[in-house]
């Protein structure tokens, strides 16, 4: 296979992977992004450890999807990751959860 074959097959590939992405965010709560990986999730617990003055962080996540091409199965029922570097963990917003303002329900 030639670097240019290369290249193309992973674009095709990541293009594929984003529109996995945008038909299935709506499924989830949470979006977790480590140095190595980007999760959506529906539960998630992060705890930082310490062991003899070095600071590292345990996630767990249930419920996930990762993003990653070159994963056949990206759905998984349970992931935990160590990691020494910062973790991100953002709220989805759910706008087709929220209830019209000038509706009855409004403030």
């Amino acid at each position: 296979m030639s670097a240019e074959d290369l290249e193309k097959y992973e674009t095709e590939m990541e293009l594929q992977l984003y529109r996995e992405y945008r038909d299935i965010v709506g499924q989830f709560t949470y979006v977790v992004e480590t140095e190595r990986r980007f999760y959506l999730a529906n539960v998630v617990d992060v705890q930082v450890r310490d062991t003899d003055g070095e600071v590292y962080f345990e996630v767990r996540m249930s419920d996930a999807w990762v993003w990653d091409m070159y994963r056949p199965a990206r759905f998984v029922k349970n992931v935990r990751v160590i990691t020494f570097k910062d973790v991100n963990v953002e709220e989805l917003d759910k706008p087709d959860l929220r209830l019209p303002e000038d509706g009855p329900f409004g403030s």
